[in-house]
């Protein structure tokens, strides 16, 4: 009922379904490319699959995702929430991919864990809304502009749970002395 005047225009169900279709290949993908196991024991497989991952988000998804969101639901908080995501997806795709090209491992898996965070953010989006969402008690409008943001939310501080697990404590005292190393340089200078 809410899309009634952009479910019409052509432009905007191209990229509408350019972007459904295109996001549950990126969502299977991501499944696999966690794995430790699966990264030992295909390494070949892992970067065609992550290959693809990329593509399909920066080439397909982003610019899809950003039409979209330039004609979302939620008034300004929801348009705004959208784009904010787009963006990140972007930027944490790619930072993954110069993370990957300069050797540097850790930043690779936690900024692809952050891309993949915003690619299930839809995933979370729906599970809130169909959970809390009451029309009797609730402004859909607005409640769909704050469900944009909590769900980011959400999928982002789940996706720093896991990296502050998966970084072991020694390697946390080690990033966090070479830091340190940093400042205490430019405070002599």
């Amino acid at each position: 009922m809410f899309k009634q005047q952009v479910v019409r225009n052509p432009y905007w169900l191209t990229f509408f379904y350019i972007h459904i279709f295109s996001v549950t290949l990126c969502l299977l993908a991501g499944l696999t490319q966690f794995s430790s196991r699966f990264l030992a024991e295909n390494r070949k497989l892992h970067t065609i699959i992550g290959k693809m991952y990329v593509y399909n988000i920066l080439i397909i998804n982003v610019p899809a995702c950003f039409i979209l969101g330039l004609f979302s639901n939620g008034g300004l908080i929801g348009i705004t929430g959208f784009l904010l995501q787009d963006s990140l997806w972007a930027y944490f795709t790619i930072a993954a991919i110069l993370s990957i090209k300069k050797g540097k491992i850790i930043s690779h898996q936690n900024y692809m864990i952050l891309s993949y965070a915003v690619t299930t953010t839809a995933l979370t989006f729906r599970i809130i809304k169909n959970l809390f969402y009451n029309e009797e008690y609730h402004d859909y409008e607005l409640f769909y502009g704050i469900n944009v943001w909590l769900a980011l939310f959400i999928n982002l501080f789940i996706a720093y749970l896991v990296f502050r697990k998966k970084t072991p404590l020694s390697a946390k005292i080690k990033i966090h002395k070479e830091n340190n190393k940093g400042s205490e340089k430019n405070q002599k200078k």
